[in-house]
């Protein structure tokens, strides 16, 4: 029973935390992909430049409205739910402190694993960066990328379990941090190197963009972490 109280104030404050991050989005990142696609436009119009039009699916007001909106929520909701289940598992046994103190650090640990280290290999690109004969590589590198980052952590924490008892609760959890860095380290030097931006795109607009992207993901698991641990805070002081 509790655990599926549990997964529905997870998706709730996941749906919220997305909502927070297509708002955040709509101001921070959506500025920055009109410029690209202003840039890609203007170079397909420039003399000698062979450009086959493409018919546009859905329009870039619907992109960054509804869209973003759609997209933002469920994406928010299908991690919050997971969020949720983990929680569960590993509040009693490894989280410890109250749950908002728990769900503040597995929510810093998912954007490490899942955001953080898979962008500073692969980070976003806008518009107008990337060619369509790669992007099934590139897919599958990223996501290869983040999966890898998940079986690490979760070795990290068994190993953070394993030393408690021989090193100190902080020893062990700096010993596995290091061991998941340094893992990761040999990882990212594995997985093939992706770099197909345009020598004349805009410096600062990439920047900008990679940024926002990244703020976004963070402003997604900060409002996630604060909504789901007060609201699993209360939950289980009810249950007790």
């Amino acid at each position: 029973m509790i655990v599926r109280r549990l997964l529905i104030l997870g998706m709730v404050a996941g749906v919220l935390a997305g909502l927070a991050a297509a708002l955040f989005a709509r101001l921070a990142i959506e500025p920055s992909v009109d410029l690209a696609i202003a840039f890609e436009a203007a170079r397909d119009a420039m003399p000698g430049m062979v450009h086959a039009d493409e018919p546009e699916l859905v329009s870039r007001a619907v992109q960054k409205g509804t869209g973003l909106l759609v997209a933002a929520t469920c994406y928010g909701a299908a991690l919050g739910g997971i969020f949720a289940l983990v929680f569960a598992a590993l509040h009693a046994r490894v989280l410890h402190g109250g749950a908002r103190v728990a769900s503040a650090w597995l929510a810093l640990a998912g954007f490490v694993t899942i955001a953080l280290i898979p962008a500073l290999k692969y980070p976003p690109n806008p518009p107008a960066v990337g060619f369509h004969e790669t992007i099934q590589l590139r897919t599958a590198a990223f996501f290869g990328c983040i999966a890898v980052s998940l079986v690490l952590a979760a070795a990290a924490v068994r190993l953070a379990q394993r030393l408690r008892g021989r090193l100190g609760s902080f020893d062990a959890g700096l010993a596995a941090v290091v061991a998941y860095g340094a893992a990761m380290t040999i990882v990212a030097l594995a997985l093939p190197t992706i770099d197909e931006v345009p020598a004349d795109f805009p410096a600062t607009l990439l920047w900008t963009f990679r940024t926002g992207a990244l703020a976004t993901q963070a402003v997604l698991w900060a409002v996630l972490a604060l909504v789901f641990g007060r609201a699993a805070e209360r939950l289980l002081r009810d249950a007790r």
